[in-house]
């Protein structure tokens, strides 16, 4: 099953103009295999859809790196699930420090497995909620970029931030669909913080073309 995700990826990196690294491509791969294996036991994905895990999950969590602003060193991934869009960050951006973090036990436990077979020296995974005072009071002040990949709004996503982050930092969220109305309600209510929003239309060969299935990559700019 490897060599067909290795294949699946480094298409669609070549597609799209890269020129994938083919040692984190087999790395990718690797997660992947790691991730459906896992999903046979406990739900990390969409069952219907561990077919797509290339596309929908890898892929795409490794694509938006691109978009990685310069002189970022640490992440919090809030949210992480099985490990997404951290894990393929960690192994397209190897200079970045990391923390995936979940408050579901059972998936963290499987992330930090996925970390240890991966030998990612880059990050660890901890079980938590990013709200709790313990957490904040470990990483408060240390995080210059922040993702998430989960369904939380953009408001929740910012209030969960701003304790953790420098004087200045990043969000960044996956989202999909339409997405004004949770924009405008972060940028109302944190008017003072949002220096700047972006939002990425990620299209890409040669099944999204026009960015049909309305993945969007969301940037916001954040300063304390």
């Amino acid at each position: 099953m490897q060599d067909t995700y290795l294949k699946q990826l480094t298409a669609f990196y070549w597609e799209n103009g890269y020129n994938p690294d083919i040692t984190q491509m087999e790395r990718l791969a690797h997660f992947a295999c790691l991730v459906a294996e896992k999903n046979e036991v406990l739900n990390l994905v969409s069952r219907k859809d561990v077919d797509s895990i290339i596309e929908n999950h890898v892929f795409i969590s490794s694509y938006i790196s691109k978009h990685i602003p310069e002189k970022c060193t640490k992440f919090v991934d809030i949210g992480t699930g099985g490990g997404f869009p951290g894990i393929p960050v960690a192994i397209m951006r190897p200079d970045l420090r990391g923390v995936l973090v979940d408050s579901i036990r059972k998936k963290t436990a499987a992330v930090a497995e996925f970390v240890e077979k991966l030998m990612l020296s880059n990050v660890y995974v901890e079980n938590a909620r990013v709200e709790d005072e313990e957490f904040i009071q470990k990483h408060a002040g240390t995080v210059d970029l922040v993702f998430s990949r989960a369904t939380v709004p953009l408001i929740m996503l910012v209030k969960y931030a701003m304790p953790l982050i420098k004087d200045k930092a990043y969000l960044m969220a996956l989202k999909g669909g339409d997405i004004d109305e949770e924009l405008k309600k972060a940028q109302m209510k944190y008017t003072p913080f949002i220096k700047k929003a972006t939002v990425f239309e990620l299209h890409y060969k040669p099944s999204n073309i026009k960015n049909i299935k309305e993945k969007k990559l969301v940037l916001f700019e954040l300063v304390k």
